[in-house]
C-alpha cells in the first residue's frame, strides 16, 4: 500500500510539473508580448527603410519628368506604387505582418495601407 501511495504521489507531482511548465512556456514562448513587440518594431523599421528608398526613386523621377505619373519602382524593392499623379504619390509596403504606407512628397511612413 505504501508503494502504491508513493508511486501515485510521484505521478501527481510529475503531472503538476508538466502542467506548470506548459503554462510558463505559453506565457514566455515565441508569442510572448515582448518578442511580438520587438518583431513589430523590426518590421516597422524595415518598412520605413523600404519606403524611404522608394521615395528617393520617385523624387528622381519627378526631377527628370516634372510629374510622378508614369513612375515605376525597381523590381524587388518590396514597395508597391499604389497611386502616382502629377503632384503626389502613395507607396505601400508589407514586412511580415506590418503594413505601412507613405503619402508623398514629403510624407513619412505611417501604419496601414494607402
Amino acid at each position: 500500500m505504501t508503494r502504491v501511495f508513493t508511486l501515485l504521489s510521484i505521478l501527481v507531482a510529475a503531472a503538476m510539473a508538466v502542467y506548470l511548465f506548459a503554462v510558463q512556456t505559453r506565457k514566455e514562448g515565441t508569442s510572448a508580448q515582448g518578442l511580438t513587440q520587438m518583431e513589430s518594431q523590426a518590421g516597422s523599421a524595415a518598412a520605413g527603410t523600404n519606403l524611404q528608398g522608394a521615395g528617393q526613386v520617385l523624387q528622381a523621377w519627378y526631377a527628370a519628368n516634372g510629374t510622378y505619373a508614369g513612375a515605376t519602382l525597381p523590381p524587388g524593392s518590396g514597395v508597391v506604387l499604389v497611386r502616382a499623379d502629377a503632384t503626389g504619390y502613395c507607396l505601400q509596403t508589407a514586412v511580415g505582418t506590418t503594413v505601412e504606407h507613405q503619402a508623398g512628397p514629403g510624407g513619412g511612413a505611417q501604419s496601414g495601407p494607402c
